[in-house]
């Protein structure tokens, strides 16, 4: 399992797959830079190999995809390995392609590769012409590709024209831990005077939109108390920081950062705001709808997908500020309203997304490779 280690939907959904593999009895070794996000040590059949990057004066920069192919191709040659799979379009569908192409000329069948595109490696990366080429031939040589949405299914068919077969296995959680617990010492450490509880959780890169979640908030905390919690860190989180102290807000908004318990403070919150400008999923809202969280979010990519508009969420158009912070101020001045909805959000999540339902998908891709390797 090859994938990036920090704060992201493709990332969380590589370990957390790992892990679920695990615990379902097959032997899987996660590669990276760095051990990620969401890593579980002590599992039974999981094992961390990292992907080491020498420096050497003639590149100027660390070689992410040379290191890769190298753990690949070294893991591979310590035991065998049936499948890799490539967690995020480039480097890792192309280190393994080139690691599969290596070891197809030793002793021995090479190892099948599978590529789930997860978002932004398509809509972004395939979409600038500098790199649409080698994204759309590292897709073309895997032996099977995997997309978390039909959203992102299209758009990779649209951006790419690929000629080949693309399965929709969605995104996933542990229903076993992502159900709501509630912790009444977060709760009030966040409102101590009994406001709502308004949350975002990201990567804060700039599709996320971050200021427009600020722009909402400020929204509803005109009409009623209310408190922002902003959980994650990225390259935007500076500037909204120097925002919310320079128009005051420092008392209603909290910075949490990266938080590794996100069942504790999703179970803290009474709305999610996702007001992204594209997402091929949204993770993070299926997250905060398993804890009876109910997400207010645009109406964008895979989006309509998980949430079922006026059900278990609202969706609106992304540049709707005051119609989303209506939608928030509706829910959070109706209690019945706002309880009922996050219940049939996690009731959704147990019946569509649980690992459960989504796990033998993936294995069923691995047994048909694993079955043509062998033959």
């Amino acid at each position: 399992m090859l994938c990036y280690a920090s704060i992201g939907g493709s990332g969380v959904i590589a370990t957390e797959l790992a892990y679920a593999l695990a615990k379902r009895g097959h032997d899987v070794h996660v590669l990276s830079h760095e051990r990620p996000f969401r890593w579980r040590s002590g599992v039974s059949g999981l094992s961390f190999a990292p992907v080491e990057m020498p420096s050497y004066p003639v590149f100027r920069e660390p070689q992410y995809l040379l290191g890769s192919v190298n753990a690949i191709v070294r893991l591979a040659r310590e035991q065998p390995i049936d499948i890799v799979h490539s967690h995020y379009a480039v480097p890792h569908a192309t280190a393994g392609y080139l690691a599969r192409e290596m070891l197809a000329h030793e002793s021995g069948p090479a190892p099948r590769t599978v590529t789930t595109l997860h978002g932004t490696d398509i809509t972004l990366i395939a979409s600038d012409a500098c790199f649409r080429p080698v994204v759309a031939f590292s897709i073309e040589q895997s032996d099977a590709v995997t997309v978390v949405s039909a959203s992102l299914k299209a758009d990779t068919l649209r951006t790419l024209s690929a000629p080949r077969a693309i399965q929709v296995i969605p995104n996933f959680v542990d229903c076993d831990d992502w159900r709501r617990r509630p912790d009444p010492g977060l709760r009030e450490s966040l409102a101590p005077a009994g406001a709502a509880v308004v949350m975002h959780a990201s990567n804060f890169r700039p599709v996320k939109r971050v200021g427009v979640v600020l722009d909402v908030f400020v929204e509803i905390r005109r009409r009623i108390p209310a408190v922002l919690v902003l959980i994650g860190d990225g390259p935007d989180r500076t500037a909204l920081e120097q925002r919310v102290a320079d128009e005051g807000l420092g008392d209603a908004v909290t910075f949490a950062g990266e938080q590794d318990d996100l069942v504790r403070w999703f179970s803290a919150a009474d709305i999610f705001l996702l007001p992204s400008a594209q997402e091929s999923f949204g993770l993070a809202a299926l997250e905060a709808m398993a804890c009876e969280v109910p997400g207010v979010a645009s109406a964008v990519g895979g989006l309509p997908e998980v949430i079922e508009d006026g059900v278990t969420g609202y969706l609106c158009p992304p540049d709707a500020i005051g119609l989303m912070a209506q939608r928030a101020i509706d829910l959070l001045t109706d209690p019945n309203r706002l309880r009922q909805m996050g219940r049939a959000a996690a009731e959704q999540v147990r019946t569509k997304w649980c690992a459960e339902a989504i796990v033998p998908q993936y294995e069923a891709c691995y047994d048909s490779l694993a079955n043509t390797r062998k033959s």
